[in-house]
């Protein structure tokens, strides 16, 4: 068993060590960038793929917190051969705000509780993927350590927009705490 996860850890990190940044980017990928290239597109798939035959049910649609349809919104532009993050007005309009968001944990790191870990949107079906795009998932860190569950929970906490985050997130959630 361990020999298994350990073929299957490495190769999902050789997958992701291959995939150049091309990929995401329209066009021909062995075209030069234009340096004010001013194409808007959606990165990854919205708020993740939900799979019917998964054992876990959707999230119920809730009035008292952030939808992941707004949070999906976001948008890149490519900039000077760099991607940036373009956020809508009605999403620009959260930063720096107290929020609420539902979502299931996804560990950063083994053990039973966790206090810095990804939020998202939909599930997780496999230990080394990720179940949608960027904008399905919020960076969280809560002010005391939470048990994983594999059911959704809803956060509260300082909601920020990421412009420029070297791992790719474009949101984060500060001392964070659980709600009913």
């Amino acid at each position: 068993m361990g020999r298994c996860k350990t073929i299957a850890c490495a190769f999902a990190l050789g997958i992701l060590m291959v995939l150049p940044i091309w990929f995401l980017l329209p066009g021909d990928p062995s075209a030069p960038l234009e340096e004010d290239h001013a194409l808007v597109q959606t990165m990854g798939q919205g708020a993740g793929i939900f799979n019917h035959s998964r054992a876990f049910a959707p999230l119920q649609e809730r009035t008292d917190v952030l939808p992941w349809s707004l949070l999906s919104s976001v948008g890149t532009q490519v900039d000077h051969n760099r991607v940036v993050t373009v956020y809508p007005a009605n999403v620009q309009a959260l930063d720096n705000k107290v929020q609420r968001i539902q979502g299931y944990l996804m560990p950063l790191h083994a053990g039973e509780q966790h206090s810095h870990f990804l939020l998202s949107s939909v599930p997780l079906s496999c230990p080394y993927c990720t179940p949608g795009g960027p904008e399905s998932m919020v960076e969280v860190t809560t002010l005391a350590p939470l048990p994983y569950s594999a059911e959704p929970l809803v956060l509260q906490g300082h909601f920020a927009l990421l412009s420029a985050d070297p791992t790719g997130l474009y949101y984060r959630m500060d001392q964070a705490i659980r709600v009913k």
